[in-house]
């Protein structure tokens, strides 16, 4: 009589790891006591380093054409291996169009369990980041790959950019507008579906849009400063920004765009421990107004992933959500 297999049951993606996309950083206030060894280095063709926190390192190549580097990888946001893959791609690759530059080659970075996990989900995720590669013009090459008790996934990503039309965290000017190129409130979304199995296209949509055009348009208007707005909140790296800067600025929580049913998942309690730790780490340096409550304090601290720019100027067609003022290192939310 021939054996009966019993049906292999594979898991949840996002039920494989304790942390998922952007929240699983390491706290920012760790991170930057981690780093700074890593500061003061001092060589000719470096332009920016790990310094202010910038999203890539920048090195002068010759004349005016610099090479950006940066990597990026996390555990899965979503159940879907394929749309992981886009969006973890399309987060490693937001960091090179944060800096105004062209990503012109990526390499695949991976770990999986390989006694959980089927090899075809694997290369499911691959498929995705190749996907958005193609997307983006940028060709995926090869890459590393581990097994690992819990998957992850993402890119080191070469990209290209003009010396002089950097956008740095450094470059920031009192008086100018602050644009942000996409909704907040993914953070919220993913620890929804990874608690309750919810699918939100909405936040998929908004996480595999690449920042290509709003870098483009940035970079065009002749803006200096920006900067991605992933793990470490909108609040976060806006800190960072005015930090590096010697500027502060003031945020109009009404004007910042949430995406559709991030306000229920707030509702409901889903913060991510990634979101609280953000909001504990910038809370010295924030000031808010008498109506500003905590759950608008940790929406602008929600650990987003695959988020939009966070630009120092104005984009026509994205939304104004504040202005820098000349409080160095201050963040007041009105």
């Amino acid at each position: 009589m021939p054996e009966i297999l019993e049906p292999v049951t594979v898991p949840r993606l996002t039920t494989t790891a304790s942390g998922g996309g952007g929240a699983c950083k390491i706290p920012p206030g760790e991170l930057e006591d981690a780093v700074a060894q890593l500061t003061g280095q001092t060589y000719d063709h470096v332009i920016v380093g790990v310094e202010d926190g910038d999203d890539a390192a920048a090195v002068r190549l010759e004349g005016d054409t610099a090479i950006l580097s940066t990597a990026d990888f996390f555990t899965p946001v979503v159940d879907s291996a394929f749309d992981w893959g886009r969006i973890a791609a399309a987060n490693a690759m937001s960091d090179v169009y944060a800096m105004g530059g062209t990503p012109i080659v990526a390499i695949n970075l991976m770990g999986w369990p390989r006694g959980v996990l089927p090899a075809e989900l694997m290369a499911e995720v691959l498929a995705g980041g190749l996907a958005m590669g193609q997307q983006a013009g940028c060709p995926v090459i090869g890459g590393h790959t581990v097994d690992d008790p819990e998957p992850k996934y993402g890119m080191a990503v070469t990209g290209v950019a003009k010396a002089s039309q950097l956008l740095r965290n450094d470059a920031a000017t009192a008086g100018l507008p602050l644009t942000l190129t996409k909704p907040l409130g993914l953070g919220l979304l993913n620890n929804r579906h990874k608690a309750t199995g919810e699918v939100f296209d909405q936040a998929i949509d908004v996480m595999t849009t690449l920042n290509k055009a709003a870098a483009e348009q940035a970079v065009g208007a002749g803006v200096k400063a920006a900067t991605d707005v992933t793990g470490f909140g909108l609040l976060g790296h806006l800190y960072k920004m005015m930090r590096a800067s010697g500027t502060g600025a003031v945020l109009n929580r009404s004007a910042v765009p949430l995406v559709d049913g991030a306000a229920e998942a707030l509702r409901d309690g889903f913060i991510s421990g990634g979101t609280r730790r953000n909001l504990e780490w910038v809370a010295p340096n924030v000031e808010t107004a008498d109506n500003i409550t905590e759950e608008d304090l940790l929406v602008l601290a929600d650990a987003q992933t695959s988020g939009g720019l966070l630009v120092v100027g104005e984009l026509p067609g994205h939304p104004i959500i504040g202005y820098t003022t000349d409080r160095a290192g201050v963040v007041e939310v009105r």
